[in-house]
């Protein structure tokens, strides 16, 4: 079992920055798969980020240029840095492993963008 703890989220300002981080249990945390994904009210649940093992990105349309995604191996911890944040930005943002074919998933942290 992977324990998966997201935090860092809160209230900012548009414009501004935030680094969201997440936390994954085990000993094999290099060879995870993670994402952040984010889920506005009453809407579905959609992908961010992603970084593989090895290290390589991808992130959606939506903040490609605003957010990027990294990891710290020796942490066990991937962050999202979200930069130019803008109020349709505001959501809980989930981060989710994927270990050897089986996905984890935190519980959430909010993050609103407003004045």
């Amino acid at each position: 079992q992977v324990q998966v703890v997201e935090s860092g989220g809160g209230l900012v300002q548009p414009g501004g920055s935030l680094r969201l981080s997440c936390a994954a249990s085990g000993s094999g945390f290099s060879f995870y798969v993670m994402g952040w994904y984010r889920q506005a009210p009453g809407k579905q649940r959609n992908w961010v980020a992603l970084i593989s093992s090895a290290g390589s990105t991808n992130c959606a349309d939506s903040v490609k240029g605003r957010f990027t995604i990294s990891r710290d191996n020796a942490k066990n911890t991937v962050y999202l840095q979200m930069n130019s944040l803008k109020p349709e930005d505001t959501a809980v943002y989930y981060c989710r492993a994927v270990v050897r074919g089986t996905d984890y998933w935190g519980q959430g942290t909010q993050v609103t963008v407003s004045s």
